[in-house]
């Protein structure tokens, strides 16, 4: 675990931990690399926690105060732990400023657009984002249908769960067929 990512905030370094630490299982579910088209690259993997990120971010924006603090504070670890990668991935000091804007940039990008078809419930609006998300420049990229069904699904199950798991880091994405 990265446990090295909580220093700065003390009041809820555990629940921020747990609950980092279940989203990120749900994003590398194998499911959704071997049958749902995700690619098992650092990139696909990128995409794929940005995905179930923008969920729990969807479910805790109505949340009361303490929930939308985790779920901020869920945003730095985020953020803290691609800085991390980037790092062990060799790119340079000087370099990683420019490469996070990046990273923000793409991951609040697909904030909007997943938004958007999640809203309307549009299936073919998500796949199409997710396929060029997690496919760029790839003409005979797989549908994403399949993983846009299971983020929609998925969404609906997190509405419906209490806020006392939110406010206590104990919110699980539900499992990808198969799992």
């Amino acid at each position: 675990m990265i446990f090295g990512l909580f220093k700065r905030k003390s009041g809820n370094i555990a629940i921020v931990e747990r609950q980092y630490g279940l989203l990120t299982a749900a994003a590398r579910q194998p499911f959704l690399y071997t049958d749902l088209d995700v690619p098992d690259t650092v990139m696909g993997r990128f995409e794929m926690l940005s995905a179930i990120l923008i969920l729990y971010f969807r479910r805790t924006r109505a949340s009361a105060r303490t929930g939308q603090e985790i779920a901020q504070e869920i945003v730095d670890a985020f953020f803290e732990d691609v800085d991390h990668s980037i790092r062990e991935l060799g790119v340079g000091d000087v370099s990683v400023p420019k490469k996070m804007k990046k990273f923000a940039g793409m991951f609040y990008g697909r904030l909007e657009s997943y938004a958007a078809a999640l809203e309307n419930g549009d299936r073919q609006a998500l796949a199409d984002a997710l396929r060029r998300n997690f496919h760029p420049q790839q003409e005979d990229a797989p549908p994403m249908i399949g993983l846009a069904r299971y983020l929609i699904s998925a969404e609906a199950a997190l509405a419906e769960v209490s806020e006392d798991l939110v406010e206590t880091g104990q919110l699980r994405v539900p499992p990808a067929a198969g799992q």
